[in-house]
């Protein structure tokens, strides 16, 4: 029965540790891409978003002009209607039947002016929206724009570092599977409780290197002994001292 080997509290000191200066070399092309990946994505969905809203604009007004197109068809068709019953009014037989074609005049003559009213209304609303349209055509332009040159930075910088990246990132993930699994997941917890990613630090000035809170001499003499894993009482984070940082290499 094949035996699993018992490392010892340096080994996985030193293991934790060097799986910490891996990651913060991950960390330092991340702050160097900066808010760049946030800012693409969020253009893009902006972008997205105007699209999705001129759409709508473009098609509203498409519905308007058709508006429109129907009211002037209704125009034509009540001038034919009037001229229809003008020539009838040539030929009544009494008052009566001429009243009655005089009454449908004036009903095409209103339902022509309420007809203009709405053609009038209608482009107003056109005009209205068309000026909305090409300040969201604009603003698009301006957004591709901005996106153009945020995209164009960040690839430059993609470019620079991809084979560091990845390089690190397999080597970050060979460390993992060095460190004890219940350290390693102490580790990652750390990790994701502070922005600069610092779970593993060292003693610096008799204080703790993460959050700078004193570390007592009884504590210090502890952390070198390599005897048992140690974190700082205020922060949490695991501590080693400045001869195993100084052994261990990436």
């Amino acid at each position: 029965m094949a035996t699993v080997k018992e490392y010892s509290v340096e080994e996985k000191l030193a293991s934790v540790l060097k799986l910490q200066k891996i990651d913060s070399k991950l960390d330092e092309i991340q702050v160097l891409k900066g808010e760049l990946p946030i800012e693409v994505k969020d253009l893009e969905d902006e972008i997205e978003g105007l699209n999705t809203r001129q759409a709508h604009i473009e098609n509203e007004i498409k519905g308007i002009q058709d508006f429109i197109a129907s009211k002037k068809t209704a125009i034509k068709d009540a001038e034919a209607l009037i001229k229809k019953y003008e020539k009838q009014q040539d030929n009544v037989k009494n008052n009566r039947e001429f009243e009655a074609i005089t009454k449908e005049v004036e009903m095409q003559n209103l339902e022509i002016k309420l007809a203009e009213k709405h053609i009038k209304d209608a482009n107003e609303e056109v005009k209205e929206k068309t000026r909305t349209l090409d300040i969201a055509k604009k603003t698009v332009g301006d957004k591709e724009a901005n996106l153009k040159h945020k995209k164009g930075e960040l690839e430059k910088i993609v470019a620079e570092t991809e084979k560091e990246e990845k390089g690190y990132r397999k080597e970050s993930e060979d460390a993992r599977t060095k460190v004890d699994p219940r350290l390693l997941a102490a580790y990652e917890k750390i990790r994701t409780n502070y922005r600069n990613g610092l779970a593993v630090v060292t003693v610096e000035r008799d204080s703790c290197g993460g959050c700078y809170n004193a570390i007592p001499p009884q504590r210090q003499a502890e952390i070198r002994q390599h005897k048992k894993i140690i974190v700082c009482e205020h922060c949490g984070r695991i501590l080693v001292d400045n001869d195993l940082e100084a052994t261990v290499t990436i």
